[in-house]
C-alpha cells in the first residue's frame, strides 16, 4: 500500500479518558439511584455512541428522563470538566503524533465524542492544529460504528481508503474503520483488552508499535 495518512481515534487511544466518562456518567445517574462500577461500565459502554448507551440505561432502569436529555447532560458535564481537568494522554501519544506529523503523512482525528467533549482536550494539550482533519460525532449523521466518520475524513483529506490506516481501541472503532474499508490497528487499553479485535489488521501493544509499522511504509 501507499500510505498517505494515519487516522486516530481519541478516547482510549490518544487520551486516557474512559475513567472520566465513567465518573461523569455516574454523577449524572446518581439522582436516579443508578450506579455502575468502573470495570463493568467501561467494558459495556467503551466506544459505544453516547446516545446508544443512554437508551440502554434508560430502558434498563426505567428512568424518567429521555435518552436525548441524558445524552445532552452528559456532553455538557464532560465538556465543562475537561476544560479545567485534562485527562492524561495515553502512553507515547504526543510523541507518536509528533512523529507522524514530521513524517509528512496527513493526520486526522476521528472520534465518537462530541465537539464540546473533544475540542477542550485537543486545545488543552496544544494538539488541535496538528490534525489536518477532525471529525466528531457532530459532523456526521451516523457516528461510529457506522463508517461515515472515516468516510468523511478520507474525503476531507482527499485520499482513498487504501491509502490510510486507522488506530482504534474498541470493537466499535474497529467496526467503523472496517465499514469504511480502512485497515485498522487496534491498541487495546485495560478497559477494552477483552473486546473482539478479530477484524483488525493487527493488535499492537501501544502507539509506538504502530508508528514502527508506519515507518516501514515511509
Amino acid at each position: 500500500m501507499t500510505l498517505k495518512a494515519v487516522l486516530f481515534d481519541m478516547d482510549g487511544t490518544l487520551v486516557d479518558s474512559e475513567s472520566v466518562h465513567f465518573n461523569i456518567w455516574n454523577d449524572i445517574l446518581a439522582p436516579f439511584g443508578v450506579h455502575y462500577d468502573e470495570a463493568t461500565f467501561c467494558q459495556r459502554f467503551s466506544g459505544r455512541p453516547t446516545l446508544e448507551a443512554a437508551k440502554e440505561v434508560v430502558e434498563n432502569y426505567q428512568l424518567t428522563i429521555s435518552p436525548q436529555a441524558l445524552t445532552d447532560a452528559k456532553y455538557t458535564a464532560f465538556g465543562h470538566f475537561v476544560s479545567a481537568n485534562l485527562p492524561a494522554l495515553m502512553p507515547h501519544a504526543k510523541d507518536v503524533l509528533e512523529q507522524v506529523k514530521k513524517s509528512g503523512l496527513k493526520m486526522a482525528l476521528v472520534t465518537g465524542s462530541a465537539k464540546d467533549e473533544a475540542y477542550p482536550i485537543l486545545k488543552g494539550y496544544g494538539i488541535f492544529d496538528w490534525f489536518d482533519c477532525i471529525v466528531t460525532k457532530d459532523d456526521v449523521k451516523n457516528p461510529k460504528p457506522a463508517g461515515e466518520p472515516y468516510q468523511l475524513a478520507l474525503k476531507s483529506l482527499n485520499i482513498n481508503a487504501d491509502e490510510a490506516i486507522a488506530v482504534e481501541d474498541t470493537f466499535t472503532g474497529v467496526t467503523a474503520a472496517n465499514n469504511a474499508d480502512v485497515s485498522v490497528f487496534a491498541v487495546p487499553n485495560h478497559f477494552t483488552v477483552e473486546h473482539d479485535f478479530s477484524k483488525a489488521a493487527a493488535v499492537m501493544a501501544n502507539l509506538q508499535e504502530v508508528f514502527k509499522w508506519v515507518q516501514t511504509k515511509l
